[in-house]
């Protein structure tokens, strides 16, 4: 898709369709908040969501007593679903409407997640962009926990086109800067009844 507008595809996704008949749907997104736990990080601890959009990441971790979360999204109608949702507990998020492979902030962050945005950027630069920017945004000591479709998983979504990665490619891809903990896979049922495979797979900063 030479003239592909990312933002204006997923301001149209999210204008047009409800949180929960859309894929990457989870009341509960059992999943990221284990990882988060495991690292044991301090409930003070600077945590960002890549990818975010109106997930109920922030909503869980909010009721877990965690402080400092950012929540980052290309989408602007992403961000503002979101902030409705949590009413009066939204100006306890910070909210960062950007492109997750080329964006800045003041933040060191000491838990980087992003559960399915990092496979939507398929051309080579922008991996690069995003690998570095997870580095360079980052504290000394820093987790990263990264999702994506496997390489059973979907081939697209949303009508865009993924990069799907093995356990080896995906730790492969941060190896430069980050050192793998662990990797697993697991299934993902849809509000459709369909299963998506993920990789997912937990760093430490180098």
């Amino acid at each position: 898709m030479k003239n592909f507008d990312r933002k204006n595809h997923w301001e149209n996704i999210y204008q047009t369709k409800e949180l929960n008949t859309v894929s990457w749907y989870q009341p509960v997104p059992q999943t990221s908040i284990d990882l988060i736990l495991e690292a044991n990080v301090s409930k003070d601890a600077k945590i960002i969501d890549v990818g975010g959009g109106d997930s109920f990441l922030v909503d869980h971790l909010l009721r877990l007593g965690f402080s400092d979360v950012t929540v980052l999204d290309i989408s602007s109608k992403a961000i503002e679903k979101a902030k409705v949702r949590l009413g009066e507990n939204a100006a306890k998020v910070k909210w960062l409407v950007a492109d997750a492979s080329n964006f800045d902030s003041d933040e060191k962050y000491d838990f980087w997640h992003d559960r399915a945005a990092f496979h939507f950027f398929a051309n080579k630069k922008e991996v690069v962009n995003y690998v570095q920017n997870a580095n360079r945004l980052t504290a000394k000591v820093a987790h990263l926990a990264i999702g994506t479709f496997s390489e059973n998983g979907s081939l697209k979504c949303s009508g865009i086109e993924i990069q799907q990665y093995s356990e080896g490619s995906l730790s492969n891809v941060f190896s430069q800067y980050f050192e793998k903990q662990k990797c697993f896979k697991i299934d993902h049922q849809t509000p459709s009844g369909s299963i998506q495979n993920f990789v997912f797979c937990t760093f430490l900063k180098k």
